[in-house]
C-alpha cells in the first residue's frame, strides 16, 4: 500500500502539473487539459506500478493493458465527472482538480489490486 501511495503522489504530481500548464499557461479549458494530463499520468502509473509497486515479472500481455486502460477509463469518467460538476458549482480549476483526485485514487487501486495486478506478483 506504500509503494501505491508513493506511486500515486507521483503520478498525482505529473497530472496535476500538466493539467495547470495546459489550464493556466496555455489557455485550454478544464475538459481538454483533463484527458492530456490524465493520460500522462497513466502512462507513468503503468509502469511503476507493474515494475515497483506489484512486481509483475511475467510477459506484459495484451489483455492485461486492455484491463489497465479499463480501469483507467472508469477512473477518468468518474474523475473528470467530478472536476466539471465541482467547476460548475464554482470552485477554482485547480481546486475542482486536486477533489477529483480521491475518485480516481479509490477507482485505481481497487481496480489495480483486484483485477489488473491480482496475483502477478514475482517470486522470491
Amino acid at each position: 500500500m506504500a509503494k501505491y501511495a508513493l506511486v500515486g503522489v507521483m503520478n498525482t504530481g505529473v497530472d496535476f502539473a500538466v493539467f495547470c500548464v495546459l489550464v493556466y499557461a496555455a489557455g485550454l479549458g478544464s475538459a481538454w487539459a483533463q484527458p492530456v494530463s490524465y493520460g500522462t499520468a497513466i502512462a507513468n502509473s503503468y509502469v511503476l506500478n507493474r515494475v515497483w509497486t506489484f512486481q509483475v515479472r511475467k510477459r506484459q500481455r495484451f489483455g492485461d493493458i486492455v484491463k489497465f486502460i479499463a480501469v483507467n477509463a472508469l477512473s477518468f469518467a468518474a474523475a473528470t465527472a467530478a472536476l466539471l460538476g465541482l467547476e460548475q458549482a464554482g470552485f477554482e480549476a485547480a481546486i475542482a482538480k486536486a477533489c477529483s483526485v480521491g475518485v480516481s485514487l479509490v477507482v485505481n487501486y481497487f481496480g489495480y489490486k483486484f483485477w489488473v495486478f491480482r496475483g502477478e506478483k514475482r517470486a522470491g
